[in-house]
């Protein structure tokens, strides 16, 4: 075993997709394959799943061309469409489809001379107010977009709850009638529910969901497991233990006096910490998983190691497997007792973490 390795499970991937299409059947499915799909591969991920997806979701034009230039020819969103009016060359150029939320995007988009025409998704905002066109001018917005000479007409019309998380939530259902109230008449494709939207909102499905955290396998919903919707993990982060040491009573252990043993023990150092993403604010007493059991961390987590209390009837030998979330041990589970969220614990590992894809 490697340390600071996460191993991808093809097949757990693939079984998540089975599972989401039988959900939304009626539905094609747009991939969200942002933040370097969620830690898991962008590249090697949107390979495995191409044939199961009909597009690609991302939030940065370097993303879109990642995928673009591996060779899938299937289409791709930019989720948070274009920065800069220098890119929609580069964007008309890879094919790559635009969500347009703001009015300083449609002004770009009427005033300039393109190539081609590009496939839009007009962006309604419903209740998150973060971006998105606000419902009280969102008519005018869709007539100049249907207007405007560089834009493939039908135009899209895509939106994202505040919270679907929740089943039966009148928030929700408030935000799915300004939804439908905009869309009543209109021809083009439609998208409004991402992974909760899919498990919680079956009369959100509409022509595309959005999968993100589902499809890696860990539920969207704050005290529940992915197994809980007949998901699998596909991310097991692993590293090894590289140290044992006996560790006294009322001594410290760890930068800064932040822990001290209560009682005489055998202390493990695992080769994992900060620098792989595996964040210093996770807790003590946080559990990580050796050789069948659970044991807490002890000290602040450093750079590169994270000291464990292996207990005092410890037979653990350097060189065992050391789980720090995944199969047999869901994420879910270090989120809860961290207080940080599955998506940030997935997104944050770095490149110094080796990604591995098996079965």
């Amino acid at each position: 075993m490697k340390i600071a390795t996460a191993l991808i499970n093809r097949t757990a991937l693939l079984n998540n997709l089975k599972l989401i299409k039988k959900i939304a059947a009626n539905s094609r499915i747009l991939a969200i394959v942002k933040s370097n799909a969620y830690g898991h591969g962008l590249i090697e991920v949107s390979k495995i799943i191409q044939k199961s997806v009909e597009a690609f979701g991302v939030a940065r034009l370097n993303e879109a061309l990642l995928i673009r230039n591996s060779g899938i020819i299937k289409p791709i969103i930019l989720l948070e469409g274009f920065f800069k009016k220098d890119d929609l060359s580069i964007i008309i150029e890879n094919k790559i489809d635009i969500i347009v939320h703001c009015i300083e995007q449609l002004e770009i988009l009427e005033n300039f001379e393109f190539s081609k025409p590009l496939k839009v998704w007009m962006k309604l905002d419903i209740g998150m107010h973060r971006i998105g066109v606000q419902p009280k001018d969102a008519e005018q917005f869709y007539l100049r977009l249907q207007k405007c000479k560089n834009i493939l007409l039908p135009i899209n019309i895509i939106s994202h709850f505040s919270i679907s998380n929740i089943p039966h939530l009148h928030v929700t259902k408030k935000q799915i009638n300004i939804y439908k109230n905009f869309i009543s008449n209109k021809i083009g494709e439609k998208s409004i529910s991402a992974s909760a939207g899919i498990l919680f909102w079956p009369e959100a499905h509409y022509d595309w969901i959005r999968p993100g955290i589902i499809m890696y396998g860990v539920s969207p919903q704050n005290n529940k497991k992915g197994s809980d919707f007949n998901l699998q993990p596909v991310m097991t982060f692993k590293t090894i233990l590289i140290a044992i040491r006996k560790h006294f009573a009322n001594e410290y252990a760890g930068y800064g006096k932040f822990w001290k043993s209560n009682k005489n023990t055998y202390l493990g150092v695992i080769a994992v910490g900060y620098g792989d993403g595996y964040l210093s604010n996770i807790p003590i007493k946080t559990p990580v998983l050796i050789n069948g059991r659970r044991v807490p961390i002890v000290g602040k987590i450093s750079m590169d190691m994270t000291i464990i209390d292996l207990g005092i009837n410890s037979y653990d030998k350097v060189g065992d497997e050391v789980t720090l979330w995944g199969e047999n041990f869901p994420i879910e589970e270090v989120a809860s007792l961290s207080n940080i969220s599955s998506y940030e614990l997935l997104t944050k590992l770095t490149s110094r973490v080796t990604i591995e894809y098996v079965n």
